[in-house]
């Protein structure tokens, strides 16, 4: 996506990333063994066992960094499976309003564009960022997220939103089902 992602908005990824490390920490060593991560991350994981209040806060603001690195997908999945983390399903959920709000975002600018040159916006207008989610989930009907767009920006009817929003999550609960299945 071409979207610009704000200051908060990163500090709000990264400090989800820092609830995942500090659940990380908690994992026992038997666990910390099966866990799908490169060594320097595990070591991290040890060095935090031995530390208590600002010291442990740091450190877990080191592994956040750390796991950045390497694959945090994986690292969320093995808390999911072994922990019963709900932090992936709550990454899952963000990453489709992220998505809902980009997209009506270009269509609210394309319908400012419009009448400012004159012209009627229709339900056709050009996307983007449909095209590249199309791309990106193949689950997705360009047609249905257009016009469930469209409805909503014309209407601002909060049941347009909320349906825009139920499309994409379920392209993005899908594609993450066929993961699961590949792996």
């Amino acid at each position: 996506m071409t979207e610009y992602i704000s200051k908060s908005e990163r500090k709000r990824r990264f400090r989800h990333e820092e609830l995942a490390a500090e659940e990380l920490t908690k994992l026992s060593a038997k666990q910390l063994a099966l866990l799908p991560a490169e060594q320097e991350v595990k070591d991290v994981i040890v060095s935090c066992r031995k530390l208590k209040g600002g010291a442990l806060n740091r450190e877990i603001k080191h592994l956040a960094k750390v796991m950045r690195g390497g694959d945090i997908d994986a690292l969320f999945s093995f808390l999911e499976d072994r922990k019963g983390s709900s932090l992936k399903t709550d990454r899952l959920l963000r990453e489709a309003e992220r998505l809902r709000d980009t997209i009506i975002n270009e269509a609210v600018d394309d319908q400012h564009d419009c009448l400012r040159k004159g012209m009627l916006w229709g339900e056709d207008w050009p996307s983007n960022e449909i095209e590249v989610l199309a791309k990106r989930l193949s689950w997705v009907n360009a047609n249905d997220i257009r016009r469930a767009t469209y409805l909503y920006v014309r209407t601002k009817k909060h049941t347009h939103y909320k349906e825009l929003y139920k499309i994409i999550r379920a392209a993005l609960e899908r594609e993450e089902m066929t993961k699961k299945r590949a792996a």
